[in-house]
C-alpha cells in the first residue's frame, strides 16, 4: 500500500468509528478495534477498559441519549511500517436525556493503530475531552 492509501484507509476507519457510535451499531464499532484493544474515555468521566467491556458500557449509556453526531477532523497519522499513531480532533453535538437544549463536547482522539489482514485497526484509543458545553446538571 502507498502512504496515500494508508491515509485514506485510516480516515475511513475513523469515519466508521463515528458512524458506529452515532447509529449505535456496536458490531461496526467493534470492527474498528483489535480484539484486545484498550479504550479510555475517562477524560469525559466515562469508562476505560477492554473493547468488549467498553461496548457493553456504551450500549447501555447511549440507549438513553436521543442522538449524537461525531465529527472527526484534522486527522494526523504518523505511519511507521505496520503501526501508526493518529491524533484527530472531534466535535460531538448531542441531545442528552432529560435536557431540552443541545449539548456538545470536543477534543482529541489519540489512536495507536496496527495493520491487520482486515486493514488498519485501533489497539489503543484515548479520548482527550477538552471542553463540554451545556453539561447536564449534577
Amino acid at each position: 500500500m502507498s502512504w496515500v492509501d494508508d491515509q485514506l484507509e485510516i480516515r475511513a476507519l475513523l469515519a466508521r468509528y463515528a458512524r458506529g457510535v452515532d447509529t449505535r451499531d456496536w458490531e461496526l464499532y467493534r470492527s474498528v478495534f483489535t480484539e484486545d484493544a484498550h479504550i479510555d474515555y475517562t477524560s469525559a468521566g466515562a469508562i476505560a477498559g477492554r473493547r468488549d467491556e467498553v461496548i457493553d458500557w456504551l450500549s447501555a449509556g447511549f440507549a438513553t441519549i436521543p442522538w449524537s453526531m461525531h465529527y472527526i477532523t484534522n486527522v494526523e497519522a504518523d505511519i511507521d511500517g505496520d503501526g501508526a499513531k493518529v491524533q484527530a480532533m472531534f466535535y460531538n453535538p448531542m441531545q442528552l436525556p432529560g435536557m431540552s437544549t443541545q449539548s456538545a463536547c470536543g477534543g482529541y482522539y489519540h489512536h495507536e493503530l496496527v495493520r491487520t489482514g482486515q486493514g488498519w485497526r485501533s489497539r489503543n484509543l484515548r479520548e482527550e475531552n477538552v471542553w463540554f458545553s451545556n453539561p447536564p446538571a449534577r
